[in-house]
């Protein structure tokens, strides 16, 4: 069972477990205090995953002109160089 860290840690059991492993307390602690912390990257479909519609909806949100005249991976090029 996980000892109670005090109000600071938020999730005491993945503290223990990062300190385990060698973490700084600073470090570990900042880890157990960020939500979802375990999951990599966002929630975003990569770029490659994409329909060419959602790739436009995409590049008009953040203002690429010439946008329609594009096949997918001019766009996926635009966006990612944007």
């Amino acid at each position: 069972m996980a000892k109670n860290h005090g109000k600071s840690i938020k999730d005491d059991k993945k503290y223990e477990a990062l300190r385990d492993e060698g973490m700084s307390k600073e470090k570990a602690a900042r880890i157990a205090n960020t939500p979802n912390a375990s999951k990599k990257g966002g929630k975003a479909n990569p770029l490659d995953d994409r329909t060419k519609e959602e790739l436009l909806q995409e590049a008009k949100k953040i203002g690429i002109s010439g946008r329609h005249k594009m096949n997918k991976s001019a766009l996926i090029d635009a966006i990612r160089n944007h």
